[in-house]
């Protein structure tokens, strides 16, 4: 059995999207899916599954969440060996030292470097962009409140039809939930 993580974008942000954890825990479990745990109450939810498709997955969570929860929420699925790759192979290691000012963007598809270097000169003084795979890290030393870098915008600019940021801090528990 596969572990995977559940990654739902704008879920109790702002007081936005209210989902409660145990309901999002209780959906998953619902869709036969074992040994559900969230992690915060920003709609990071892991769990084991015999299947294998990450966009299928993500798709059987939207549904869920819309038939059962009535609430239209865009979610990404991802496994272990991705999440423990992202945190072997953080580009911006040795800049980025304070976790909750280093993000990741995961996106529905891959980064396309050429799209990513528009985005760049947005960077102010001190920020740093760098491409993943499917997921772009961004070091925002004054927070991501005060950056012009966003999820939104580099979700526009890539052309890529999710995307969902997490600090670092939340990425790495997450890696570790699925070791």
């Amino acid at each position: 059995m596969k572990r995977y993580v559940g990654l739902l974008r704008g879920v109790n942000v702002g007081g936005n999207s209210k989902l409660a954890m145990a309901d999002l825990r209780k959906l998953v479990e619902g869709l036969g899916h074992d040994g559900v745990s969230t992690l915060l109450q920003s709609g990071n939810v892991v769990f084991g599954s015999e299947r294998a498709d990450e966009a299928a997955l993500a798709r059987e969570l939207e549904r869920a969440i819309a038939d059962g929860l009535g609430m239209s929420v865009a979610c990404l699925v991802r496994d272990g060996a991705e999440l423990a790759r992202i945190v072997a192979h953080n580009p911006r290691g040795e800049h980025a030292d304070n976790g909750s000012r280093h993000f990741v963007v995961f996106l529905s598809a891959a980064v396309d470097p050429a799209k990513l270097a528009e985005i760049e000169p947005l960077a102010k003084p001190g920020e740093l962009i760098a491409a993943g795979e499917r997921e772009v890290h961004l070091w925002l030393p004054a927070g991501s409140h005060s950056s012009r870098l966003s999820q939104h915008l580099i979700q526009k600019r890539l052309g890529v039809e999710v995307a969902t940021l997490r600090n670092w801090n939340t990425v790495t528990k997450l890696a570790t939930l699925l070791a």
